[in-house]
C-alpha cells in the first residue's frame, strides 16, 4: 500500500475507536505483524482494537510512522531491522494489559 491508502486505512479504523485522543495509541512498524502485536505488546488479538497495513516499501512504513507519531500517538522511530524488510505498520488502543516497550 502507499502511503495515502495506509492513511486512510487507519484513520477509517480510528473512527471505530472509543479513544478521543492519538495518544490513547501505539504506532509501530515491523517484519513479523503477529509477533510483535500479539506477543511482544501483549494486545488480544479478539478483543482489543488494532490494525495493520503492509507498505509497499520500508520507506513508506517508517513516514506513517512518523506521520502518527508527530500527531502524539505513543512509540518511537527506528524500528525494524532496517534491510528493508519493514513493511509492516501496527497501530493499537493501548491498555491496562497492553506491553508499549519489550522487557
Amino acid at each position: 500500500m502507499q502511503f495515502e491508502e495506509i492513511i486512510k486505512s487507519i484513520n477509517e479504523h480510528l473512527k471505530k475507536s472509543s479513544r478521543p485522543f492519538y495518544s490513547d495509541f501505539y504506532v509501530g512498524i515491523t517484519e513479523d505483524v503477529k509477533k510483535r502485536l500479539f506477543r511482544d505488546h501483549q494486545v488480544n488479538e479478539k478483543t482489543d482494537w488494532w490494525i495493520y497495513c503492509h507498505a509497499d516499501t520500508e520507506d513508506i512504513a517508517r513516514d506513517v510512522e512518523s506521520y502518527y507519531l508527530e500527531k502524539g500517538m505513543s512509540g518511537g522511530n527506528g524500528g525494524g531491522k532496517g534491510k528493508g524488510e519493514t513493511k509492516y505498520i501496527y497501530c493499537y488502543e493501548i491498555n491496562e494489559h497492553t506491553k508499549e516497550r519489550n522487557e
